[in-house]
This record gives C-alpha cells, sequence and structure tokens, in this order.
C-alpha cells in the first residue's frame, strides 16, 4: 500500500466518525421500520459510541497514515453488527422481524471473508485490522449466542463466551498467549460459528433440529479450543514461553 508521507490523525479518525455516525442512521431506519424500544436504542447507541471510542483509541496508537479498504468493509460489518445488537436487545421485549434479523446477520457473516481478501489483495494488512476484524466478529457471535439462548437455554451462553473466557484465562496462564501455528480447521470452525447460530436462530428449523445445530456448534467450538489449548500446554512444557499478543484466530481472514 501507499502511504502518505505524513500522519493526520484528524483525516484517519474521520472514518470512524462516519461509522458512528452511519450506525446512528441504521438505527433510524430499523426504529422506523420495527418501532424499536429504549432498550434497542440504548444498546445500539452504546455499541456505537463503544466502537468510535476504542477504534479512534486504536488509531491513534497504532497511526495509520490510511484507514484502508479492507477497515472500511470491517467498519461496515461492525455498524450492521451494531443493528443486530440493538434487535437482540430489543427482542427481550418483542421479537425481531424474522427477515430483517437474518438479512443484516446474514450481509454481515458474507462480508467476513472479503476484508481480509480486500487487505491482502491491496497489500493493506496490518496488526489493527487482524484485530478490529477478530473483536467485531468474535462480538456477533456473543450476540448471536444471547439471541439463541433465550430460546435454548444459557448453555447456548457457552459459544460466544468461550474466547473471552480464553482472553481472560491467558492472563492467569502466559502460556495461553503464545502463538498458534496456521490451522484451516480452526478458520473454518470459526466461520461455521455464526452460519450454525443464524441458522438455529433463523427458527426456520423444528426446535428439535434447531438445539442439534446450536450444540453441533458448540461442539466443534469445543473441540477446537481443546485442541489448541493442549498444543499451548504441550509446546509451554518443551520451551520457555515466549509472550507475544494472543493470536486466537476466531474467522478466516
Amino acid at each position: 500500500m501507499a502511504l502518505n508521507n505524513s500522519y493526520d490523525a484528524r483525516l484517519v479518525q474521520q472514518e470512524t466518525a462516519v461509522g458512528a455516525g452511519v450506525q446512528v442512521l441504521l438505527l433510524a431506519l430499523i426504529g422506523t421500520v420495527i418501532g424499536m424500544g429504549p432498550a434497542g436504542w440504548l444498546t445500539g447507541l452504546a455499541f456505537a459510541i463503544a466502537t468510535w471510542a476504542v477504534l479512534s483509541r486504536a488509531l491513534h496508537r497504532s497511526r495509520l497514515r490510511s484507514f484502508g479498504a479492507a477497515n472500511r468493509v470491517t467498519l461496515g460489518r461492525a455498524i450492521l453488527v451494531g443493528g443486530v445488537t440493538a434487535l437482540v436487545a430489543d427482542s427481550f421485549q418483542d421479537s425481531p422481524p424474522v427477515t430483517l434479523f437474518v438479512g443484516l446477520t446474514a450481509v454481515a457473516l458474507i462480508l467476513d471473508g472479503v476484508d481480509g481478501k480486500v487487505a491482502r489483495r491491496t497489500g493493506t494488512s496490518t496488526p489493527l485490522g487482524a484485530r478490529f476484524d477478530m473483536e467485531v466478529d468474535a462480538f456477533l457471535i456473543l450476540v448471536l449466542s444471547v439471541y439463541v439462548s433465550m430460546a435454548m437455554g444459557p448453555w447456548v451462553l457457552l459459544i460466544g463466551g468461550m474466547r473471552y473466557v480464553f482472553v481472560a484465562a491467558a492472563r492467569v496462564w502466559p502460556w495461553l498467549n503464545a502463538a498458534l501455528p496456521p490451522s484451516t480447521a480452526r478458520k473454518t470452525v470459526a466461520a461455521l460459528q455464526g452460519v450454525l447460530l443464524l441458522v438455529a436462530g433463523a427458527d426456520l428449523l423444528p426446535h428439535l433440529v434447531n438445539v442439534g445445530v446450536a450444540a453441533l456448534a458448540l461442539g466443534l467450538l469445543v473441540w477446537s479450543f481443546g485442541r489448541d489449548v493442549l498444543w499451548l500446554w504441550r509446546t509451554s512444557r518443551v520451551r520457555p514461553t515466549h509472550i507475544e499478543r494472543p493470536t486466537r484466530e476466531l474467522v478466516a481472514q
């Protein structure tokens, strides 16, 4: 990627402000269509503000000279995830329209495979972009697990919470911070989580089938995390632990 010769924080961070504005417009559109209640509005606005604040701080620290096309795609996905989050929060009072819920989630999942390709094709891959992509995916899975758990029980929350438990555990056991080797199986399992939770949450299949789909997602995730934790533990026993930034992959870049 051809970079500018100087860092201009104002120009780079304008992107996050635009993203926050688009998020509010999406919430307004959703509110107009379904008559969204206070819970949905407050949750959606909180998501928009938190995304703007965290991303702005990360951009300032990384001093990226250009926001980049790939990050714009990821920001678009984050906006859609904010809409899904608002719908899920509102669903505690009224069930969201299935078409709207499925549509927003499906587009967010489809775009998951776009930002990584754009980054590689344009040569704009950055640690910040990879982390941004990971956090958006992880939060979408968490939100979907919350939604599905309302119909199937709290055990579904294990799907969305597992990645955050892993990160918390790494603070206690530093050997969990070691870099994992690339794994197609890990990326495939991660990519399937959102798809399987969407299928279960759409409630288009018989209840028992939906439960089986959610259970399959959880089983695959437990296997994937378990395999990685075992590999990290065995590796930590044969060489000194090299502490790095956590690189647990949740989605295919």
